[in-house]
């Protein structure tokens, strides 16, 4: 049974996914003008983070909070606080691809304690709590089973327009495409670890990414039987703004390889 805390998520999750999900549909209407669909995403990008936090504030107004729009904002609880993505795959939304969601962490004492990634277009709603498991739509799910890398497809993040790591991402994809069966890269880190969770796929990495980018995901595959760590070991995946995951059978290959050096 969820908490109440995890209710309050699922809740502002859904709310924020019904806007996001009508602004989608009017996305096509607008590529005519590059600009004009830019502005309208960022505008649907916001409406979804006051949504949202006018959701999670009223229920909690203690809480601290971390948003990729608005920042960080400090609450009267030092302990607790939100990590909030509104939308996840802003790029996708921007080019009428149905692959992005809304992602909603809770953090207590520097550790991830429940989380929801809502992807609102296929109506998937992934949750999870500490020692409690992982559920898409109330079903538990687990990391999938394959031991063998040849036979498990993988995700990523390829930095673009000069952003992050491009180089150590190619190398990274040059050593572990002859290896396995495919590398997926869809645009949305919360539901790379999600399907990483639901036994999609068998494991993700990726650099240069940001705490709300993945601090609900980092759960879902914990409670779904899967390993999470940073690609630096001893920091966190949360942030330190690198992140591996994996099943425990393929975990040690998958780290080993995207920290080697040349």
């Amino acid at each position: 049974m969820a908490s109440a805390n995890l209710n309050i998520m699922i809740r502002a999750a859904r709310k924020a996914g019904r806007s996001l999900v009508k602004d989608f549909r009017e996305v096509e209407n607008l590529q005519v003008s590059v600009k004009g669909a830019g502005d309208f995403v960022s505008r649907a990008d916001r409406e979804a983070e006051r949504i949202i936090k006018e959701e999670l504030r009223n229920a909690r107004p203690n809480y601290g909070w971390i948003g990729e729009e608005t920042g960080e904002e400090d609450g009267e609880d030092p302990t607790r606080r939100w990590i909030v993505d509104p939308l996840d795959g802003t790029t996708n939304f921007l080019h009428g691809l149905p692959h992005w969601a809304v992602s909603i962490a809770l953090e207590h004492k520097g550790e991830i304690v429940a989380s929801v990634v809502f992807d609102a277009a296929k109506d998937e709603l992934f949750t999870a709590e500490k020692g409690d498991g992982a559920f898409l739509n109330d079903r538990r799910i687990r990391v999938s089973g394959r031991r063998q890398m040849i036979e498990s497809i993988f995700a990523t993040g390829v930095p673009f327009a000069g952003r992050g790591p491009l180089p150590a991402t190619l190398r990274d994809l040059g050593r572990l495409m002859p290896l396995t069966a495919g590398v997926r890269r869809w645009g949305a880190a919360s539901l790379d670890l999600a399907y990483v969770a639901a036994g999609r796929y068998e494991g993700y990495w990726e650099r240069g990414i940001k705490s709300w980018d993945v601090a609900a995901g980092v759960l879902l595959v914990k409670e779904a039987g899967g390993r999470v760590d940073s690609i630096h070991p001893g920091q966190s995946p949360v942030e330190s703004g690198s992140i591996v995951a994996a099943t425990p059978q393929l975990f040690d290959e998958l780290a080993g390889i995207v920290r080697q050096r040349d």
